[in-house]
């Protein structure tokens, strides 16, 4: 059965198309993997078919009375908003159902017996309604999930404004699976969630009988919750049966048969346009040239699959820097309140450290209070001799309002236009992104920007907070090439074993040092 239909949908920004002609089902109890590379379309996608975004042409079609939940990582969570609040809000339709009753009740008073009659009876159906619905179980359904995705321990009545990245996208989540929707759509859930949490939710989907689609950059997670791919790229979106794995299988094999097919179709085109060149003049083979030629115009041309730009990031190396990059003592980070003990931590030249931990316990501030962009609550911290520090933040500045080219040019003002775009290029970006403003990219792209920015700066030390996040499997499998060989110093946030294994001297667990219970 199926519970989504789009049909011949096209779309695109300005002069850049996203889809063209695009054709997409999902049958019940589907668990898809939505896979591409940045750029190309899937979070635009979801917001089609969610109805927040209206596509130039085409149709989608949702069965009726499918409740679809989608997780967007761009929600709006404002200030007295609480954690408690937020997840309550799921069951919003209950509330009102139980407000219905008390008005029916409420008017009761003033009604002659026949209609007092119906009241009971339409009373005694939403109440019966509230019952089948759990409606008196919800504060420990609330309980329940909160305390999987470690938001219990924050407690439920902190304002959300005051919440990390991470936690908040666990509120969200949380909101998300209570609603209990036809269909899940997750925009990348496993951004900013630590791997316990991250191991949850991979139970939760596994188990999940209904159906949901998944735009996820994680590999091994996408590989054990989905069952069927949609690959988006060139404005198209095709189909594979099976896991992330398998589908790159058969994609490869699909794309070598077409170069050679195209290989084929150019060589024999390049017969016939010769063969015609030679004997279109004479009169005893002009019938055979105009043979020839009817064949080439009536070909259907074979398109030899564009190939997409692969970043490079390779990072420039200052001189070497003295033998400790930093030292703590007594350092105790926070902001209103502690989030550490007393720390006396130590790096020495050559570590390549990773931090990691659930979200919320200081992995990011303890990088700033480093860094020196904020200031400890206690202790200080010394840095080494001769260091050049490159530091890449989780995010993207929200209200930034430059182009990519801008963006580069006030970060380098010794480089020329060439040299500019030269180095966007370098790191994934086409000339359609780098006229484009940072704040319409996708997530992906917008690291992309702030990595050109590191790439270019010599440095001894990278400092990365969590610089995994929304890059696409090429960009990510570049950037642990680069780190790998980078022959500095690395103190990084990520919570993406597979990334950092191969090349980590040290991993900080800091939940070992946090004040804070999650």
């Amino acid at each position: 059965m199926s519970i989504l239909n789009v049909e011949h949908l096209s779309h695109g920004f300005g002069d850049r198309a996203i889809f063209e002609d695009v054709s997409f089902r999902l049958l019940k109890g589907e668990h898809i993997g939505l896979v591409g590379a940045n750029g190309e379309g899937k979070s635009t996608f979801m917001n089609i078919i969610t109805g927040s975004l209206q596509p130039d042409e085409g149709k989608v079609e949702w069965s009726k009375n499918v409740k679809a939940g989608y997780l967007d990582q761009h929600a709006v969570l404002e200030s007295g908003m609480t954690i408690g609040s937020v997840l309550h809000s799921a069951f919003d339709p209950l509330y009102q159902t139980e407000q219905h009753i008390t008005e029916l009740y409420e008017k009761m008073a003033e009604v002659d017996e026949a209609t007092m009659t119906e009241y009971l009876d339409e009373a005694g159906m939403l109440q019966e309604y509230l019952t089948n619905h759990d409606f008196y179980m919800i504060d420990s359904k609330v309980e329940e999930v909160a305390r999987a995705l470690g938001l219990l321990d924050l407690g439920l009545d902190k304002d959300v404004t005051e919440l990390s990245g991470g936690q908040r996208t666990k509120v969200l989540l949380g909101k998300l699976l209570l609603e209990k929707p036809d269909i899940l759509l997750l925009d990348e859930p496993t951004n900013y969630l630590d791997v316990e949490h991250i191991n949850w939710l991979q139970r939760y989907l596994q188990e999940y009988e209904n159906a949901f689609i998944l735009i996820s950059h994680d590999i091994p997670f996408l590989n054990s919750v989905i069952n069927i791919i949609y690959h988006m790229e060139g404005c198209k979106l095709s189909r594979y049966v099976g896991d992330y794995d398998h589908f790159q299988e058969v994609y490869e094999m699909q794309k070598a048969q077409n170069e050679a097919a195209y290989k084929r179709q150019q060589q024999e085109i390049a017969q016939l346009k010769d063969f015609v060149a030679r004997n279109k003049a004479r009169v005893s083979t002009r019938n055979m040239a105009m043979s020839r030629q009817k064949k080439l115009d009536k070909m259907e041309l074979i398109q030899k699959a564009a190939e997409k730009p692969k970043p490079e990031f390779n990072f420039l190396t200052a001189r070497t820097p003295g033998k400790y990059l930093f030292k703590t003592k007594d350092l105790i980070i926070g902001y209103d309140s502690p989030l550490s003990k007393e720390l006396n931590l130590e790096m020495e030249r050559g570590g390549k450290i990773v931090l990691t931990g659930a979200n919320g316990i200081g992995k990011s501030t303890l990088l700033k209070s480093i860094l020196g962009i904020i200031k400890p609550l206690q202790g200080s911290v010394q840095l080494g001799d001769y260091l050049e520090i490159g530091y890449f933040e989780q995010e993207t500045d929200p209200n930034i309002q430059t182009t990519c080219l801008e963006e580069i040019w006030e970060e380098f003002p010794g480089f020329n236009q060439y040299e500019v775009r030269s180095a966007l290029a370098k790191c994934g970006l086409t000339s359609d992104h780098i006229e484009s403003k940072v704040k319409v990219l996708s997530g992906g792209e917008q690291a992309k920007v702030r990595l050109c920015k590191l790439i270019n700066h010599p440095s001894n030390l990278l400092v990365l907070d969590e610089p995994t996040n929304h890059l696409d499997v090429d960009a990510k499998d570049e950037l642990k090439r680069a780190l790998k060989e980078y022959p500095g110093s690395i103190l990084m946030v990520c919570h993406e074993p597979d990334f950092y294994e191969s090349f980590a001297t040290q991993v900080w667990n800091c939940a070992e040092w946090t004040t804070k219970t999650i």
